[in-house]
């Protein structure tokens, strides 16, 4: 008898729902020590689309990372998180724009990340690009933000 429930019950919730409005998605982005293509001290992915109301889980699968918002790297009204060394962090992402996140520890080394929220504009993009970064991080975030383009 439950069983018959649940399917009527997902269909009812389903129903109840504003047309268009889509279930937020969890999206994961590891913190590693080597990548995939062999470059140390990375995120991946390093870029990310997704959707507001989306969130993002920051996997700490290799020790001595965090994840954090980089200052000037944040859309009006966005929130800023800061996670603890070799802890997951989970963030839901609700204003549109680009963020800009870094690893603490291995910044200068180019541990950084890029997530756009949104389908539009990002309307912090210019001032999320023109935000200086260290050593390393330069040139990936330069890499990063052209991928916005693609």
């Amino acid at each position: 008898m439950k069983r018959a429930f649940l399917p009527l019950a997902a269909a009812i919730f389903a129903a109840a729902l504003p047309a268009g409005t889509a279930l937020a998605e969890d999206h994961e982005i590891l913190m590693l020590n080597r990548g995939a293509d062999g470059q140390s001290m990375v995120f991946e992915p390093a870029y990310l689309e997704v959707a507001p109301g989306d969130t993002v889980t920051f996997v700490a699968t290799d020790r001595a990372h965090n994840a954090e918002t980089i200052p000037g790297m944040v859309p009006e009204g966005g929130e800023t998180f800061r996670g603890r060394m070799n802890e997951d962090v989970s963030v839901t992402f609700t204003a549109e724009g680009v963020y800009g996140v870094k690893c603490l520890p291995h910044y200068g080394l180019g541990m950084v990340a890029l997530i756009k929220v949104g389908d539009g504009d990002a309307p912090n993009l210019d001032a999320a690009a023109g935000v200086r970064q260290p050593g390393r991080a330069r040139q990936r975030m330069e890499a990063l933000f052209q991928q916005i383009d693609d």
